[in-house]
């Protein structure tokens, strides 16, 4: 099944359009999702020319499989900005989020985007005795930013045994897709072009220029946004070593029940996400979570059945019409990474680290990076500082990402596979040892044999096999290929390497 938002509006871009000719241009941007296109909306709007490049079509990976929360409250998240940073970097960062909420808006209504935007209160509620201090104290930190958070025992969504909840008013929800196609048609009308299907490989400095190269041509531009999702260039930025990746899963469900207003997030594990969207008519529940980090190796074939299980205490006639499943780039102190891709290379951006909230956070960073290519210093750009370098005091996050690249690029390399080809069944895969090689195969339900090297073409971690999406995931960084060695999601460019079988 495929995302509700790319299903209900599949084309954004009427006149699909392939880079086939070299262009020159003031700013090349990498990556056709809501941050990218942001990026593009404002900069166009502002006299620049401007040139999107992405390797599929526009809001098809991330910011078509996103929960399109449009809100601050970022789970229990500002007693950890106080406590780990300052009150005054907490009250920033919420001012920001805020600030991106109303320029939405603003934008939806100067552009006349009709994207079932809609005012929601947002919720983090517990049903755990455990939780409810933390809940409290969240409210007590989150209002003493100055802002009207508030607690309660009792909420809209009809769950059971809640025993408190942190209420953010005035938050929003919309249709991403609806909203990003608002935003083209503007970019468009202001000269701006958009190419699909047009995959970024490598990025060079020339003189006062940066050279992006696709398969076939090449874009001279001054300035380069790098809004794909992952950064695809590794040095000097090194944001693999600052950054990880995490899978979430969503369900769409139909029901007869009357249902509820706004928007959810439990504050214990594992986490669920609720919400509705317009649907033919009628009102849609999206209910998401079975978090777990990209490339894990777990099981996750009872994914999607744990988010219907949950949906179904709620709703018992609950009818399942979508499946879809998103990643997210999570950095090491939870803050997103914002302006300058490395201070060794003017003229570069990176907006990446979004932490599952890129709505507020895609607007934050092209606001920040338009202004800084204006020259204008934006009020946050310090909050969400790209260069900086603190995060690498998450001793705990560090050792956790180090001890797992290291595992996957060595001590597993010298484990021997326990599978065989033929003790591999249909439709299941595994890496196996062939001629002293190892081998990751996959069989079809007709038996067909698929057969890669499982390494990372990134950075060459060994890969796992993910036997719910049937594809090879990178527990380092993320990347994630089908089974016949496609790059599907960065920091990968490069495709896997095919084994023929004798």
């Amino acid at each position: 099944m495929n995302s509700y938002w790319i299903d209900s509006y599949p084309d954004i871009l009427e006149n699909h359009q392939k880079l086939d000719k070299n262009i020159e241009t003031d700013i090349c941007i990498v990556g056709a999702g809501i941050t990218g296109i942001t990026c593009a909306y404002y900069l166009s709007k502002q006299g620049f020319k401007v040139v999107v490049l992405d390797k599929d079509k526009i809001a098809n990976h991330t910011t078509g499989h996103t929960t399109a929360k449009i809100t601050s409250q970022h789970g229990l998240f500002y007693k950890y900005l106080i406590n780990s940073f300052s009150k005054e970097f907490a009250k920033e960062y919420l001012e920001a989020n805020e600030l991106a909420i109303s320029n939405i808006k603003n934008i939806i209504d100067t552009e006349n985007i009709d994207c079932d935007f809609e005012k929601q209160d947002a919720y983090v509620f517990t049903k755990n005795e455990s939780d409810l201090e933390k809940i409290k104290n969240e409210v007590d930190a989150v209002n003493s930013l100055g802002f009207n958070a508030e607690f309660t025992t009792t909420i809209p969504l009809p769950i059971k045994n809640v025993l408190g909840a942190i209420k953010f008013p005035n938050q929003a929800q919309f249709h991403p897709r609806k909203y990003i196609a608002g935003l083209v048609k503007s970019i468009l009308s202001n000269n701006g072009e958009i190419y699909e299907d047009s995959k970024v490989y490598d990025i060079e400095k020339d003189t006062n220029h940066y050279i992006t190269y696709t398969k076939n041509n090449k874009i001279s531009s001054k300035y380069v946004i790098l809004a794909s999702h992952y950064p695809i260039i590794n040095a000097p930025g090194f944001y693999f070593l600052k950054m990880y990746q995490e899978t979430s899963h969503i369900i769409g469900i139909e029901t007869n029940e009357p249902l509820f207003d706004g928007m959810y997030i439990n504050s214990e594990s594992p986490t669920l996400s609720y919400r509705t969207a317009n649907y033919d008519g009628k009102r849609l529940v999206l209910v998401g979570g079975f978090e777990h980090k990209t490339g894990s190796k777990i099981d996750l074939s009872n994914a999607y059945s744990f988010l219907e299980k949950n949906a179904k205490e709620l709703y018992p006639d609950a009818k399942i019409l979508y499946r879809w499943n998103t990643q997210d780039c999570v950095s090491l102190d939870k803050i997103p990474y914002i302006g300058e891709f490395s201070n060794l290379m003017p003229n570069m951006y990176v907006a990446t680290g979004f932490k599952k909230w890129g709505m507020t956070s895609s607007n934050i960073a092209a606001n920040i990076i338009t202004d800084k290519i204006l020259g204008k210093t934006n009020p946050y750009e310090d909050v969400f500082l790209s260069t900086r370098f603190h995060p690498l005091k998450n001793i705990e996050e560090l050792g956790n990402l180090a001890k797992e690249v290291t595992y996957s690029l060595t001590i597993n390399k010298l484990n021997i596979p326990e599978k065989t080809l033929n003790s591999i069944k249909s439709d299941e895969g595994d890496i196996v040892e062939i001629d002293n090689k190892k081998v990751g195969i996959y069989k079809d339900i007709d038996g067909n044999v698929f057969a890669v090297k499982p390494v990372c073409s990134h950075l060459g971690c060994e890969l796992s096999w993910n036997n719910l999406d049937k594809t090879w995931d990178c527990p380092c960084h993320g990347s994630k290929f089908n089974y016949k060695g496609k790059s599907l999601y960065d920091p990968s460019i490069k495709d896997l390497e095919i084994y023929e079988l004798e």
